[in-house]
């Protein structure tokens, strides 16, 4: 990762950026690789799950239900990243 922010490391906006940017390059595959080793199947469940009850109860169209569920991973991913790569004092 490559970073343009001060010397004390990346911003939180730094590492979304960066985290989008390289899960847009990913391959399906390599995306699952991903979460295997970073997001345990119980938390990937619940967000599944979560996703669906909550786009039941607000009637989301078909487009947001299928992305919310990933949206949510991906949210959850950046905190890994954050609580890995920036200093816990922040």
């Amino acid at each position: 990762m490559s970073f343009s922010g001060s010397s004390e490391g990346p911003t939180r906006e730094e590492l979304a950026w960066e985290l989008a940017e390289l899960f847009d390059d990913l391959s399906l595959d390599r995306v699952n690789e991903v979460l295997a080793k970073n997001v345990p199947i119980e938390t990937l469940k619940f967000f599944a799950s979560y996703a669906e009850d909550f786009s039941d109860v607000h009637g989301l169209d078909t487009k947001p239900r299928r992305r919310l569920a990933n949206l949510m991973v991906l949210g959850y991913l950046l905190r890994v990243v954050e609580d890995r790569v920036l200093d816990p004092e922040e």
